[in-house]
């Protein structure tokens, strides 16, 4: 198939084009800053050369927006907005003119977009949307409605013959340098990888290997559109999360954080305390449903999988 990833040069990006290409796959990215073979120039907002890539492929897979690991900013905010709802409404529009359309655009969006809540998980049917949760920042609001923004822009396509479905994705855990299981492990190592504010806030996550497998099952079964889940089946609360972290490092001990300290470590690593405090309990109930099995379903065993992968791929 020849498969188009707009915004295909982060981390999920880098993921997904390596396991498609070795799968025998046509991968395009469009990038601002194209550097390589495969790659075409796009600026994300306006319409281009670029969308006569998409006119005649099989599926568009659309990652593009500004990262979320930065310090919350109005500006960083508005930026995580423009560039997220900008590079959808472009990315449909494409579609729409295409004259031979892809046959699906799966549009990745986030499980932030789900209340912080401890008591139950949320899946697509029963889940409650967030933002207006209290006792939380009023800032983070702003997550939920960016990500509410971002599939409405697919919701509005007028792309009728292209089958569409929105990736509400949880933090995708791969060995790759700078991704998040990346800087996780990296305080895990250095003892500072215990409970944040109480650790009783929930962590969802996906393993590459399955993030993968569940992009290619979405592409296989045509029946499946609208939002859909992507983590593992049991998210659990960051203490535990951390625990078994520090074990797949051989790290007895990780030092506690208050949530002040927590404000501290996210401003020097220039992040925010959001991506640490809020409670993420989403569970991937259309994905069961349809007959999806995960090989990493439960976080002990993937982060051991994946602490092997680190140690093999970068001599740690």
């Amino acid at each position: 198939m020849r498969i188009v990833v707009p915004g295909g040069t982060g981390q999920v990006g880098t993921v997904l084009r390596r396991a498609l290409t070795e799968a025998g796959h046509e991968v395009v990215v469009l990038s601002r800053r194209p550097s390589g073979p495969g790659e075409r120039a796009w600026d994300g907002r306006t319409l281009g050369a670029w969308a006569a890539e998409i006119d005649g492929s099989d599926v568009v897979i659309n990652l593009a927006g500004r990262s979320v690991s930065c310090r919350y900013t109005p500006a960083n905010l508005k930026a995580m907005m423009d560039s997220r709802v900008e590079s959808a409404r472009v990315v449909g529009e494409a579609i729409a003119a295409a004259a031979r359309p892809p046959a699906l655009w799966l549009q990745m969006s986030t499980a932030t977009i789900y209340t912080h809540r401890f008591d139950a998980p949320n899946d697509e049917a029963t889940g409650e949307i967030g933002g207006s949760e209290p006792g939380v920042p009023g800032y983070w609001s702003y997550s939920v409605d960016i990500a509410t923004a971002w599939e409405r822009e697919v919701e509005k396509a007028d792309t009728p013959r292209t089958r569409t479905v929105a990736l509400r994705s949880a933090m995708v855990m791969s060995p790759d340098r700078g991704g998040v299981f990346d800087v996780l492990s990296r305080l895990a190592r250095l003892g500072l990888g215990g409970p944040v504010a109480g650790g009783a806030q929930y962590v969802s996550w996906i393993h590459d290997h399955d993030f993968v497998r569940a992009v290619e099952f979405l592409i296989a079964r045509e029946d499946v559109s609208g939002p859909v889940n992507l983590a593992a089946p049991a998210p659990l609360p960051q203490r535990g999360f951390m625990r078994a972290l520090r074990s797949a490092w051989g790290v007895p001990v990780g030092l506690p954080a208050t949530r002040w300290m927590a404000e501290v470590g996210a401003f020097a690593l220039r992040s925010d305390t959001e991506l640490l405090l809020k409670s993420r309990r989403v569970v991937p109930g259309r994905l069961l449903a349809e007959g999806f099995a995960f090989e990493h379903p439960e976080w002990p065993e993937a982060a051991g999988d994946l602490v092997a992968r680190a140690r093999r791929e970068h001599r740690s």
